[in-house]
Formats: structure tokens, sequence, C-alpha cells
């Protein structure tokens, strides 16, 4: 599967800004190759990109038209297709992160056909995978956890690599999500996996390296997550992690689309995760915590990361307002 650049990212008519994560982390992590986003009538957010449309993306060279939103169960919306058809219709090959494939509706798969564009399901892998064996492997990894979904994992972990890059260490980011394989041309979308397969899965992806080379493992939901809370348990094992990153959003109220359920505390996720980490890694660590706190002011969000420092004794940042240096330098 190859996704060919400059990518047009489609938010449809948003209006929730996690719903569009896709898109933001494209724009965030490799604006140079976006033309811009195209977004709807309705549509309340945005990725900060210029607002292009279909016809004019093409002629700046657009090669690939991207679904850049999320929504519960992954599920493709009819209303979609006619925009879709359009895209293909100018030249450009569909990525979609979604469960639903792009191939399962005729109109799109007819069309593709006619004019040659590629259908590009990132969420599906093709890979067949073998069961976990919790054996050691050689290098070291570490995963980003959260209290909930869409707390800032990917974005924490792609924020450790850099920094880890510029320190001058062997680190390679390893995407675990679809917006995570958009932005590295690479991974295994580990929700799509089938369960008995998830910690295998994992294992192959970051394989045994040399003793100083460092994977950087994009974490998925929650272990206190309902819904999601299998696929997270997966990953932690598979992992294997040596160093694990705490992950939160300030000020939600309750697990993402579950208002009856509450969020756990950063000491409860704390516990929870080191206990199920031990059963493949014994000596794994917490060497940080990141926060988003993009729902006050930076000043504000500085000094709720002292707080939670002084009182897990760990560093504790806002990856994208202030970096992860601190976490790297505990590292």
């Amino acid at each position: 599967m190859q996704i060919i650049p400059p990518y047009l990212l489609f938010i449809g008519d948003a209006t929730d800004h996690l719903s569009i994560k896709m898109a933001r982390g494209a724009a965030d992590w490799c604006p140079e190759l976006c033309v811009g986003e195209y977004r709807l009538p309705g549509c309340t957010v945005s990725t900060g990109l210029e607002s292009v449309q279909i016809k004019e993306a093409a002629a700046k060279g657009a090669k690939t038209f991207v679904l850049g939103f999320a929504n519960s169960g992954g599920v493709l919306d009819k209303k979609w297709l006619p925009i879709i058809l359009e895209a293909l219709e100018s030249g450009m090959d569909i990525v979609s992160g979604l469960h639903d494939k792009l191939a399962d509706f005729s109109e799109l798969a007819e069309k593709a056909a006619q004019t040659g564009c590629q259908l590009l399901d990132i969420r599906h892998p093709t890979t067949t995978f073998k069961t976990g064996t919790g054996i050691k492997r050689s290098g070291k990894r570490l995963l980003t956890v959260g209290t909930d979904c869409s707390v800032g994992k990917m974005y924490t972990s792609l924020s450790l690599e850099k920094e880890m890059r510029e320190q001058g260490k062997d680190v390679a980011f390893k995407a675990t999500g679809q917006c995570g394989i958009l932005i590295a041309g690479q991974g295994i979308a580990i929700d799509c996996v089938i369960a008995d397969f998830i910690s295998g899965a994992t294992e192959s992806l970051s394989p045994a390296a040399a003793e100083n080379h460092w994977d950087i493992i994009e974490g998925q939901g929650s272990l206190s997550h309902p819904a999601f809370a299998g696929v997270s348990l997966g990953l932690l094992h598979g992992s294997q992690p040596d160093a694990i990153v705490i992950c939160h959003a300030l000020n939600r109220t309750h697990m993402r689309g579950l208002p009856e359920s509450n969020l756990p505390s950063i000491g409860q996720t704390i516990e929870l995760n080191l206990q199920s980490a031990k059963l493949t890694n014994p000596d794994v660590r917490i060497v940080g915590i990141t926060i988003d706190t993009s729902s006050v002011s930076a000043e504000k969000g500085r000094s709720v990361c002292a707080e939670i420092s002084e009182q897990f004794s760990l560093p504790c940042v806002d990856p994208l307002r202030d970096g992860t240096k601190k976490i790297v330098d505990n590292l």
C-alpha cells in the first residue's frame, strides 16, 4: 500500500475537533504533504490549513483525498459518496481510516476501476499475524497509554520521537492507528486485528533491535474504557514496554462517547497500567505524564502540569505547547 502525497484533507461538516483527529494529525505533523482542507457548510472546526475545493486541489497537484474524520464505529456515511466520487473523477486516490471498507461500496469500486485510482483502507491490515509469546526482546520500548481515548497518545509519541531524534538517539515511531499510519507511512491499525493476535501483531511491529534502540509505540484506547480496554490490554502486553508515559486531557468529564462512565484518575491509571504491563516486563517504569491543556490558557496549563509533576514526582508537560524534553531527559 502506497499513499501518494500531496493530500487534500476532507473534514466534511464536522463540529467536534476530536472527530477530525486524522486530518488534524496530518496537518500538525506533515503539513508539507497537504495542499489544504476541504470543508462543507456547517463545519465549525478546522485543521488550520487553507480551505480548498476538490478541483482546485487537483489543479494544485493533490494526489490523495483523505477522509480526515473519525466516528464511533468507523462508519462511512453514504452522504459522503458523491464527494468521494468527485475526488476520484479528479484523479485522486482515496484514503480511509474507517472500519467500513471503501471497496464495499460498488459505486466507489466501479469509479476507481474507471479512473485507475486506488481505494486505500489503511485501517485494515493485510498481514497474517501470530499469537503473542511474551518472550523478552532486545532493544527498548516506550508505550503511551491514556486515561481515555483521544487524550494525546499519538501526539505524545510523535513529540517524544522528535525530541529523541534531535538528541541523537536511535529511535523509531511505531504507528498503531490510522492517523499515525498516515503520518508515518506504515504501521498496524491494531484495533482491526483479531483479538487473539493483538499482542502478537504488536510484537511484530516492534521486533528485536539493537540494545540502545528505542521504539516509541503509539497507544490506543484506555484500560479504563469499557469499549476499548481489550485493544489497549493486548497492545500493552505485546509492547512489552520498558517505559510508559501516561496521557490525559484536562477538564474532560467522562469517558469519550460514554456519558455514564467516569474518568479514572491519573493515579488509578498508573496503577492499572503498571500491574498489567508487568505480565510481559516486570521491570516496567512510568517515566512521565502528558496533559492536553488546550481547554485552558498556556499559563494555567503549565501551572496544572507543575502541580501534577509535584504530586507524582514525575515530569509532566503538554507535548504540543511545551514539548517532551523533560520526559526524554528523565527516560
